[in-house]
């Protein structure tokens, strides 16, 4: 008798040698560019929020009503653009979906630089977030699909990686640059990304899918380079796909479907609810409602750079502690940081109505003649708080999310699956970001921040309970995993 498996323990026995090709990485950089643009057009609003609230221009002066619009109608465009890869992903492939993200970003930062009047500003942010929703649901499965499994862990984390760069330089232009030419810059990344997708391959899995064993076979030889076993790896991806059949709604009576995908919607709805979005989207305006010591565009800068830090971390660590125990880390950090921020902002007061970019300043300039030189150190509290809140995202909640997502969805179900839950995610930050302002407005800071302190927490018990630990397997040893119907453990033996 041989003793029990654990989740951990590979299905398939032999297990394929990490191999070394530059083409591989090179097809993925031009992918996750997509991910640099929906990064940067995310926290667009940051920089762009204090300038417009204290513009002389009345058609583009902003009151809290209409920051938070601003703020979240990025996230219904980026709902309707999980649902339109629902569609397209398994029609027309990954690469082309990716490929006509470009139109709706490139058409909505022109409108937001020539923007005449608030209405344009809207359109503009919703056809962003619409190519958002696009990138979101398509590159995860296409890099995913194309990476080898020794180095899939550290590719899957890179269209997280790319968001976050593309959200510091956001921030770091932003030092410089006025609004317009803010939305001028997000162009550069989109075009570039539109030239390199022209000479990358389509996923091999998808070709095999649509009856093109001969193209995805060169496709497979260009990613993993001639000289590799590249063949054993085409015939494995080919019975896994010869043996799946269309997914029809009966099927999702089976644990082999429901499980992975309610898992899948699970962590991308737990991984809003931690309330990222309005926490990235209103950084400045978060900071300059605390009467930070800093200059709050400067906070927003140091918080990127270690946003990105962060996540760099994470993807060594990727396939060496395995996706749970940084799920668990991610989250406990979450939650103390979630806790002191609540903890500071109930005890510190602090203006709630219309703290304007001008009045943190002169709260700034009191508290620096009665201290002196010497900023109070309480003051950075918020800012402290907010790096290890970023950390501890970036370090699992935020790229582990999007690598199972792409690791655990049948491939039957994983076009529209993965729309699914690009769509849930999005419409929970829709909520999240349009409510964020109100509610400190009306309550203060603390309220959210408990809220967020207490999700923590869930997330926790559901990494716990119901996650599988996929570090080390294959693809279709993940697909295995579910078809057999064993039970999920949380102890690896």
């Amino acid at each position: 008798m041989s003793r029990e498996h654990s989740e951990a323990t590979p299905l398939l026995r032999n297990q394929p040698k990490q191999i070394r090709n530059g083409w591989l990485f090179f097809a993925v950089f031009s992918a996750v560019l997509g991910n640099f643009n929906f990064g940067y057009s995310l926290v667009y609003p940051s920089p762009v929020i204090p300038q417009l609230q204290s513009s002389d221009d009345p058609r583009l002066r902003m009151d809290v009503h209409q920051v938070s619009w601003f703020g979240s109608i990025f996230t219904l465009g980026a709902a309707a653009g999980g649902l339109s890869a629902m569609l397209m992903n398994d029609r027309i492939g990954r690469k082309l979906s990716i490929m006509i993200s470009a139109a709706p970003s490139t058409a909505g930062f022109l409108v937001m630089g020539a923007a005449q009047g608030f209405w344009m500003l809207l359109l503009g942010r919703f056809l962003t977030g619409v190519a958002a929703g696009i990138t979101a649901s398509s590159i995860p499965v296409y890099v995913s699909e194309i990476s080898h499994p020794g180095v899939r862990g550290a590719l899957g984390s890179c269209p997280q990686i790319t968001a976050v760069f593309g959200s510091l330089a956001l921030y770091a232009l932003g030092l410089v640059l006025p609004w317009r030419w803010l939305a001028v810059a997000g162009e550069v990344p989109v075009l570039l990304m539109l030239i390199l997708l022209c000479f990358m391959p389509n996923s091999p899995r998808y070709l095999i899918t649509h009856g093109k064993r001969d193209e995805a076979c060169r496709a497979l030889k260009w990613l993993r380079g001639p000289n590799s076993d590249y063949m054993t790896e085409l015939n494995r991806i080919e019975r896994s796909v010869n043996s799946q059949v269309g997914l029809q709604w009966s099927d999702l009576r089976s644990p082999f479907y429901y499980k992975p995908v309610l898992i899948s919607v699970f962590m991308r709805f737990l991984q809003q609810m931690t309330g990222i979005t309005p926490i990235l989207v209103y950084l400045e305006p978060i900071f300059h409602k605390t009467a930070i010591s800093l200059e709050p565009k400067y906070d927003a800068a140091l918080v990127g750079a270690v946003r990105l830090l962060s996540v760099m971390i994470a993807a060594s660590l990727m396939d060496r502690a395995g996706r749970k125990a940084l799920l668990y880390t991610s989250g406990f950090l979450m939650y103390l940081a979630m806790l002191t921020m609540t903890m500071y902002t109930h005890t510190t007061p602090c203006d709630t109505k219309n703290v304007t970019v001008e009045a943190s300043q002169q709260l700034t300039e009191v508290h620096g003649a009665l201290m002196g030189s010497v900023p109070n150190p309480i003051t950075l509290v918020p800012l402290i708080s907010t790096m290890v809140i970023i950390f501890g995202y970036a370090m699992g909640w935020g790229p582990i999310t999007w690598l199972l997502m792409s690791e655990i969805l049948p491939l039957g179900a994983r076009g529209v699956a993965s729309g699914l839950c690009v769509m849930v995610s999005w419409v929970t930050a829709f909520a999240l970001t349009q409510l964020f302002m109100h509610a400190v407005d009306a309550y203060g800071l603390f309220v959210p921040f408990l809220f967020f302190c207490v999700v923590c927490v869930v997330n926790i018990i559901f990494a716990a309970v119901c996650v599988p630990e996929t570090k080390g397997r294959t693809l279709e040893e993940i697909e295995n995993y579910f078809r057999t119907g064993r039970s999920f453990t949380i102890l690896d033996s």
